[in-house]
């Protein structure tokens, strides 16, 4: 197949993060950062037909080369629709009774949020009685008495065939999924409720005053689908030219191999996991964004587009932006502040205030395979981040939940049904229960949000800034983490949730009173 035709397929195929369903071709805006995108679906179209550009949020990135076989590989979307205007967000102070100026200053809280689709709310943001339950549960943990969610886009789209509908009780995180620059015209207006999402909808939420950086660009990450754990790079241009390009899918329940070295076809039916799968224009290697801080001219080239990126965003009225959402290192995270903060310590050159990350246990052991120890590592380095750098606020946690596989802390992907208690074994593909965790996932979700709660820095300031539950169903490797059940119930993983953020939002309003 010739450039043109393989780079058509990427604009009408790819999707983002861990999911595995098929997305509406509105919904392609904002994903993968490769290439750069005019803006609308026809003009996306005409835009991969073109000489490629430069961005998986936003517009097509630049990662492509020159040949068919590593040229499709990049690119970078933006959400459609636009912002409407309204009223701008309030914070709910009444859970916050006697906050002080010093307290103030340490930022908003975003609380307890979700990424996954939700049952029982309508297109115009009407909760089922269960479904309001869940909300009303855990919006007390957040500044503004909000539940927060976000999905890899720019706003709320259609996954796996499923609308993502919002109540009014919810704030939307907007993320740029690949490296290159946000198209402005998807890039909704900062604190407005009302705001279209990505099939030109009214949504009721409010739209966040927080921008989220890049996914996962510090692991080589997976190919989704069928080949997911085992395809970890795109074929080259010497395994297409040799028909050696087996192609990935999502759709497909057989399991299919990568060649030798590991390179699929993740263009054409399926999509990875994170931008550091995909080359981006302007840097050496095939692979470049997991060692990004060994190619000087690779650093300059992806901290120049971030920077464009945080300007739309400021333009549009966002107050923060985040480091790139990191898979599990972080001193990543740690050289992306040090580089975007040389100028400011703000959004309008590019700074972070909040350091965001994923965490994922394995297995359902979370002590054995040293999942509890990794978060634990990964809070105290967001600490003392926030100790050495004041600017910073805290952590954005907007992954969390647990891999279908053995464990390896320190590689987050892995060969799902690999571990002692493959999901397959298990009717309701969860969790069961063991030594670990005697209850299955409702110990785990309460052990880490008491991990939450108690991470504090020296002063006191809480570190944990927005902790987002990964409610689906084996998707990227994972278990059932959802939590509701088939008939829209509430189950006792959804249960824990409330607990867990009911019990966060009484430490925050203990602290502040205290304070």
């Amino acid at each position: 197949l010739g450039l043109c035709l393989k780079l058509h397929w990427i604009c009408s195929r790819l999707r983002p993060a861990r999911l595995a369903g098929a997305m509406a071709a509105s919904d392609i805006e904002q994903h993968s950062g490769l290439l750069v995108s005019s803006g609308s679906d026809d003009e996306m179209h005409h835009a991969a037909e073109a000489a490629p550009s430069n961005r998986r949020l936003g517009s097509l990135l630049a990662a492509v080369g020159a040949t068919a076989g590593v040229a499709v590989m990049a690119w970078a979307g933006s959400t459609g629709g636009t912002g409407t205007q309204g009223s701008h967000i309030v914070m709910d102070s009444s859970a916050f009774v006697g906050l002080t100026a010093a307290t103030a200053d340490d930022g908003p809280n975003w609380g307890c949020g979700l990424v996954g689709a939700l049952p029982g709310i309508s297109q115009d943001g009407v909760a089922s009685p269960e479904t309001q339950r869940l909300i009303d549960g855990i919006k007390g943990s957040s500044t503004y008495n909000k539940a927060s969610y976000w999905n890899w886009n720019l706003a709320p789209q259609t996954d796996d065939g499923v609308e993502e509908h919002l109540t009014k009780d919810f704030i939307f995180m907007p993320e740029m999924w690949g490296a290159g620059v946000v198209e402005a015209k998807y890039v909704r207006t900062a604190n407005q409720p009302n705001f279209l999402d990505s099939n030109g909808k009214v949504c009721p939420a409010t739209m966040a005053e927080i921008f989220l950086g890049m996914n996962e660009p510090d692991i080589y990450g997976s190919c989704m689908g069928n080949m997911f754990g085992e395809c970890t790079a795109p074929c080259d241009d010497a395994a297409v030219a040799a028909n050696d390009c087996p192609a990935a899918s999502l759709a497909s329940t057989m399991r299919a191999h990568a060649n030798r070295r590991g390179e699929c076809n993740c263009w054409q039916y399926s999509h990875a996991t994170g931008v550091g799968f995909w080359p981006y224009k302007g840097c050496s290697s095939a692979q470049p964004l997991p060692n990004l801080w060994d190619d000087a001219g690779c650093v300059d080239t992806v901290m120049t587009a971030w920077k464009q990126t945080a300007q739309i965003a400021q333009s549009k009225g966002f107050k923060y932006v985040t480091t790139p959402l990191v898979a599990e290192n972080m001193a990543y995270a740690k050289s992306f502040v040090e580089k975007a903060c040389a100028e400011c310590h703000d959004i309008s050159c590019g700074c972070p205030q909040y350091v965001a990350f994923h965490f994922y246990a394995y297995d359902c052991q979370p002590i054995s395979t040293g999942g509890y120890e990794a978060l634990q590592e990964r809070l105290d380095a967001v600490k003392a981040l926030m100790e050495q750098y004041p600017f910073i606020k805290g952590a954005i946690v907007n992954e969390v939940g647990m891999l279908n596989c053995a464990g390896e802390k320190d590689n987050p992907i892995c060969t799902p049904d690999s571990g002692k208690y493959p999901a397959k074994n298990d009717p309701n593909h969860q969790c069961p229960k063991n030594s670990e965790l005697p209850r299955g996932l409702p110990d785990f979700v309460e052990h880490i949000m008491d991990m939450v709660i108690n991470a504090k820095t020296s002063d006191g300031r809480g570190v944990v800034k927005g902790f987002s539950w990964f409610n689906e169903n084996m998707a990227g490797g994972t278990y059932n983490l959802q939590l509701f059940d088939s008939a829209g119930k509430l189950n006792e993983v959804g249960e824990s949730y409330i607990k867990g953020c009911s019990k966060w939002a009484a430490a925050q309003k203990l602290q502040v009173i205290n304070a």
